[in-house]
């Protein structure tokens, strides 16, 4: 660790907002936890600048998904990141954490590690090498000095596939689980005024639209066929407003008018009313275990894309608490498996008090143990932790 009389230097770097989220979150336990002053620089969002850390430039210049938009802004992209990387140099930092987004992060790790070696590197968030690209995890060596992993099961994926030291610091949902589990879900009974009495389904089509485009069409067959065997249900969508009106568009065609909600409350207080959940791959599936949440997963892509994935994805499972269970209490339909009649056949028994009901239930209990960090800390807090313990001294 650095002198005490001399101030501690943290450079942040976060490629999108869920990289500004956990910013926020660690740069409070940076401040709780260093030994005297530390001074922060940082590329991020509005959350970093509301923990008083202006970002060096706009997160939306960089905060771009799919291969289309990164090439249409490719050269503004590439000026963000050697822009970066100087900043880096002048700031001389006692420590680089790279928070997520490895299409943004790693360039400028790399470019660090060559020009500043002694500087020490810390990767927030491990790149999916346990799903697809396992040699990513090897080449890691080369930029990354520590990884901070969000899921438990990472930590052996890396000692695996010969990455770097990699420790598990929890995920960022673990510290609202109190939160979550305190909500009133009838509030959302009521501003809905759902009829009592009826099973609560809540679907989840995804965030993007292309996830909405290809899964809203079978979601709704299923629920027509659900609702064919088990009789009247009450549908919830929680939508993030980027999707909201293709939502919309699709539900129209639904044998069911869904309730459309939007809002982080709101999605977690229909968690916790729903009996249980349709739900894309991503995520949510961690947030709908954690709230207690039976549910079945689907996702589906399609075209040459497919193609790829099927080639490159090497992961047991598609669904987060499968991955960290290492077993699939939770089923998954992928691909063509992602039928209407499928997904009805796994929900009519959870709507039930049926041995897949309770199964999952356990599943669940198990997942939050597993999950639970042994050392009492709440994620930010350990990682914070991890990070002040890569400063030299």
């Amino acid at each position: 660790m650095t002198s005490e009389s001399a101030p501690i230097r943290v450079f942040l770097v976060a490629g999108e907002h869920s990289g500004d989220q956990l910013g926020a979150k660690l740069i409070p336990e940076l401040r709780r936890q260093a030994k005297g002053e530390i001074l922060f620089s940082v590329v991020g969002g509005e959350m970093m600048a509301e923990q008083g850390c202006p970002s060096l430039f706009p997160l939306h210049d960089v905060a771009v998904m799919g291969p289309v938009a990164i090439i249409s802004r490719l050269p503004r992209i590439i000026r963000r990141v050697y822009q970066t990387v100087n900043e880096i140099i002048r700031f001389a930092p006692d420590v680089l954490v790279i928070l997520d987004s490895p299409e943004f992060t790693h360039p400028i790790a790399k470019r660090v590690r060559r020009r500043r070696p002694g500087i020490p590197i810390v990767n927030y968030v491990s790149p999916s090498v346990w799903a697809w690209r396992p040699g990513r995890a090897k080449k890691m060596r080369g930029y990354v000095d520590l990884i901070l992993a969000l899921l438990p099961f990472e930590t052996e994926a890396h000692r695996r596939l010969s990455g770097p030291e990699c420790v598990y610091v929890g995920h960022p949902l673990i510290e609202r689980q109190d939160w979550i589990q305190s909500l009133d879900a009838s509030e959302t009974s009521r501003k809905l005024n759902l009829k009592g009495g009826l099973p609560v389904l809540v679907v989840l089509p995804g965030s993007r639209p292309n996830e909405v485009t290809r899964l809203m069409e079978p979601f709704g067959k299923a629920i027509g066929l659900l609702q064919r065997s088990a009789g009247p249900i009450e549908v919830v969508v929680p939508a993030v407003n980027s999707v909201r009106t293709l939502i919309e568009s699709y539900a129209t065609r639904w044998p069911v008018r869904p309730h459309i909600i939007e809002g982080e409350r709101e999605k977690f207080q229909s968690f916790r009313l729903a009996r249980a959940a349709l739900a894309a791959s991503g995520t949510v599936t961690l947030e709908l275990a954690l709230s207690g949440t039976p549910m079945i997963v689907a996702y589906k892509v399609e075209g040459w894309f497919s193609q790829i994935m099927r080639r490159l994805i090497t992961a047991s499972s598609a669904v987060l608490p499968n991955l960290v269970l290492g077993e699939k209490a939770f089923p998954e339909f992928i691909q063509e498996h992602c039928t209407p009649e499928n997904l009805a056949g796994a929900l009519l028994p959870l709507l039930k008090d049926s041995p897949e009901r309770k199964g999952q239930l356990a599943a669940m209990q198990s997942l939050g143990e597993k999950m639970r960090l042994p050392t009492g800390q709440i994620p930010s807090g350990e990682a914070a932790r991890h990070i002040l313990g890569k400063i030299k001294s």
